[in-house]
């Protein structure tokens, strides 16, 4: 919808979208702080502790506030948080989604774009949260692509992946059994590349431990300290983090090398590009590695 068009009016764009016109003026009712602080809350227990369940979690909230097990429950299905895939009652794969066995439970990653894992995470804002999902390559540990979004829904992820693909294609790609990794719409992106499609296993959240990581570090490093006060604060804030996790944090289980100096194998020298309307200074990349100017989400 484009309500500032002088071509086409509301109502024409409405009818032509088959939409209701009245719900258009509804302004949505905004969470409750009680149910924003609850769900900010849990992330912080599950950031430090992903291998608590509702019942954990519900015990340490006990110690804190008035709560049932039920409403834990509740929250966490809408966080896409404990293994479980997102959204409300999305936890469990409809019968007809093919999913794949679990490749590796025997095999380390050995080589650039050898194993990719997909993921899904809450970032909290002042008033609300945002959902993360992020592409990392598990022998560097590059994110390789990442999207954010307001909603749960299945286009922030194709994207992703679209864009990740069109940078390189991993031996194997896995991901946990959540209802948007096995989606027709995702597995045939995949399946499409010639990609070996790996999916965790039931009550298995941390076989994906590398991602998992990944979160951590960027909610202890950036989404905790910054406190983003609404999606536009924070697509900067995780666009310029992600670009210094990739290109200048040094890993100390690579040697204190960073990511992308392990993803592109060299030393490579690096130049100045234009600045980027996400980014309110120049940053530098690789020479020669273009991928990285479609790895930043745009500013919606």
């Amino acid at each position: 919808m484009d309500r500032e068009s002088g071509e086409l009016p509301v109502k024409t764009q409405a009818a032509l979208l088959s939409l209701n016109r009245s719900s258009l003026y509804y302004p949505p009712a905004p969470p409750s702080a009680a149910e924003v602080a609850i769900k900010h809350r849990i992330d912080q227990i599950y950031t430090q502790y992903p291998f608590y369940g509702s019942r954990r979690i519900t015990a340490v909230l006990r110690r804190e506030m008035t709560i049932n097990r039920k409403a834990v429950q509740r929250h966490m299905r809408a966080m896409g948080i404990a293994g479980v895939c997102p959204g409300p009652n999305l936890s469990k794969r409809t019968s007809e989604h093919h999913v794949y066995p679990y490749l590796l439970r025997h095999i380390s990653s050995s080589y650039p774009n050898h194993v990719w894992g997909i993921d899904i995470t809450y970032i909290r804002l002042h008033a609300g949260w945002m959902y993360l999902v992020a592409i990392l390559d598990w022998f560097s540990r590059y994110v390789v692509s990442w999207e954010l979004d307001q909603t749960l829904e299945m286009p922030f992820v194709l994207s992703a992946v679209d864009r990740a693909l069109a940078q390189a294609t991993p031996l194997i790609w896995n991901s946990d059994q959540g209802s948007h990794f096995t989606s027709p719409q995702y597995l045939e992106r995949l399946l499409a590349a010639n990609v070996q499609i790996s999916m965790d296993g039931k009550q298995r959240a941390l076989d994906n431990i590398f991602t998992e990581r990944l979160w951590r570090t960027v909610k202890y490093e950036e989404v905790y300290l910054h406190d983003y006060a609404h999606p536009k604060e924070a697509r900067h804030g995780l666009a310029r983090y992600f670009e210094f996790y990739n290109f200048e944090r040094p890993h100390q289980s690579l040697d204190y090398q960073t990511p992308a100096q392990l993803y592109f194998g060299k030393e490579a020298p690096c130049i100045p590009i234009s600045l980027r309307p996400e980014l309110n200074s120049p940053v530098l990349y690789p020479e020669g590695s273009q991928c990285i100017l479609t790895m930043v989400s745009s500013v919606s």
